[in-house]
């Protein structure tokens, strides 16, 4: 129950407050990353893997430790996790982020418009016009939506405060080095397929609420769920086709296309079968956005004192018969 808790009362936070102004955890421990990075640094995939491990090992075990403290004080377990959890969330900023944008857009202010994108995602908007911008826009709050909002709640209800934790430096960690660049081709693949593998489960879950709460924003659930079945693997990424697909059709828009980023450009097959975005699609995005998080939310309060006690049950009864035949 104090996870729970813990977790809703953090959600709450990141609704009501957004990502904190001044002393960031996250861009914290992206200073401290950046610094071990450059101690680490070699162009081979064994020094990526060390630098993996111990980035995100230290706030695993800084969660671990968390959990330990608190193992019979509930209050202060709820309060650690709401404050873990809070940290983690990006959700507000990226609704907030969607409105933005589709405001200056519906204005007509491209320089503006231009200028937001970097806020987002780190494509070149120098040369976008209008459909790119709200293109790149509705990619990133579907992709987003999993990795700010779905994966936090799902791996801090599958673990704790270390789920919460172990799951944010991953992912910051590959949007640090993960990336396909000259200098991280290979050291960065370690941290890449880390972000992937814990990325699997809430990836296609978010596709899944998506599809189903698509009538918060006046889509078609039954369209979203054929775009999602059948575009959704044919994404270059194992787990952002499964949410920008959903997305796609419940928009009813089309996603994918060329995307120029700095210094390189890479084509993405098309997902979905309306006309391309626009500034008016966007606040529906943010929406879909929104009520995919509260899903989420109530599927993660949940687990703990469903799903997660019989899990914590097995495990016990698994660990007190190992114990018994190791005393023979």
């Amino acid at each position: 129950m104090a996870s729970a808790a813990g977790l809703a009362a953090g959600y709450a936070l990141d609704s009501l407050l957004g990502d904190p102004r001044r002393w960031h955890p996250v861009a914290g421990f992206g200073r401290a990353a950046g610094a071990l990075e450059r101690r680490m640094y070699r162009p081979d995939r064994a020094a990526g893997a060390a630098f993996t491990a111990l980035a995100v090992g230290a706030p695993v075990l800084l969660g671990v430790a968390g959990a330990l403290a608190t193992r019979r004080r509930p209050l202060a377990r709820a309060a650690l996790v709401a404050a873990g959890t809070w940290t983690v969330l990006g959700g507000r900023t990226l609704r907030h982020e969607s409105r933005a944008m589709a405001r200056a857009l519906g204005a007509g202010d491209l320089p503006a418009a231009r200028r937001r994108l970097n806020h987002l995602c780190g494509r070149d908007p120098s040369a976008l016009d209008e459909p790119e911008l709200a293109r790149a826009t509705v990619e990133s709050v579907a992709e987003n939506t999993s990795d700010a909002v779905v994966a936090p709640l799902f791996w801090g209800a599958v673990a704790g405060l270390p789920g919460l934790l172990g799951y944010r430096a991953a992912n910051t960690l590959d949007a640090m080095v993960g990336h396909r660049s000259p200098r991280y081709a290979r050291f960065g693949t370690p941290a890449a397929r880390l972000d992937d593998l814990l990325n699997l489960a809430p990836a296609r879950l978010t596709g899944l609420l998506t599809v189903a709460v698509a009538p918060s924003a006046h889509g078609d659930r039954r369209a979203a769920w054929g775009v999602f079945r059948r575009d959704r693997n044919d994404h270059p990424s194992p787990n952002a086709g499964q949410c920008e697909a959903a997305m796609a059709g419940a928009l009813g828009v089309r996603l994918g296309g060329r995307n120029v980023y700095f210094g390189r450009s890479e084509t993405r097959p098309f997902l979905g079968d309306g006309p391309r975005p626009e500034a008016r699609h966007l606040k529906r995005a943010a929406r879909i956005s929104g009520a995919v998080g509260l899903a989420a939310l109530g599927l993660a309060a949940a687990y703990p004192v469903t799903a997660g006690r019989l899990v914590g049950a097995a495990g016990r009864s698994a660990l007190r018969r190992a114990r018994r035949g190791s005393g023979r």
